[in-house]
């Protein structure tokens, strides 16, 4: 089309298929889409260029990871450039040293990290569970997603507190929503749930209804009795 600007897409992966309107499993499908089948996709690798600075933020990632040692096709798994927005996709075995390059290089400065939000994919296999991390350069004014692939057989990954302490409140949110465990977080406990509660509510698996919640009698300890950091 005359005056567009050609953005690059990503390829598309399809990880299952959605049956009826809203994907109703076990009961009748009153929405009288009951036969419709949809796919369902997740972004694939963008092909370079990107375009803007992402194509800058790949170059100077792969060569701080190689200057420590990491290799960069070990470590990234595929990059995708999607609605102006940017997001790295990180193997968990790496995600710790692609986050110390992020921040520390002088042409990356990654200085702040925005939290960790969970997803919960239950069709992607071996994948089901991912964490996004929103980075934000302060110094160049820039924004990068790291996102990592985790495995709700073995739901563990590596706390980011190291590189950004003030992920600590996000990860025990995460981990209490999710059931993502952040390995090395000093007190990875439920932040808003209550301690003894079953089962974590914003997986899509989460049953809906049925689960009694009742908040009378409880009781709040004083200060110097809650639960605290060592």
């Amino acid at each position: 089309m005359n005056g567009e600007v050609s953005r690059p897409r990503p390829e598309h992966e399809v990880i299952g298929a959605r049956h009826g309107l809203f994907g109703v499993t076990g009961t009748g499908d009153t929405s009288g889409y009951g036969r419709l089948v949809a796919p369902i996709t997740l972004p694939g690798n963008t092909t370079r260029p990107f375009g803007g600075y992402f194509d800058e933020i790949l170059d100077e990632l792969e060569t701080a990871l190689d200057r420590r040692g990491v290799p960069f096709d070990d470590a990234v798994e595929k990059t995708v450039v999607d609605r102006g927005q940017m997001t790295i996709f990180v193997t968990r075995e790496h995600l710790l040293p692609v986050a110390a390059a992020l921040r520390d290089e002088p042409a990356l400065r990654f200085e702040l990290c925005l939290g960790v939000s969970g997803v919960h994919y239950p069709d992607e296999a071996g994948r089901e569970l991912h964490a996004v991390y929103p980075l934000r350069s302060i110094t160049h004014n820039r924004r990068v997603r790291l996102e990592v692939a985790i495995p709700d057989a073995d739901p563990h990954v590596v706390s980011l507190l190291p590189v950004y302490p003030t992920n600590d409140w996000h990860e025990r949110e995460t981990y209490d929503f999710f059931g993502i465990v952040f390995d090395g977080h000093p007190s990875l406990t439920r932040i808003e749930m209550p301690d003894d509660w079953e089962g974590h509510p914003q997986r899509k698996d989460y049953p809906l209804g049925g689960i009694p919640v009742e908040y009378k009698g409880a009781t709040i300890a004083p200060p110097d009795q809650r639960r605290r950091y060592n």
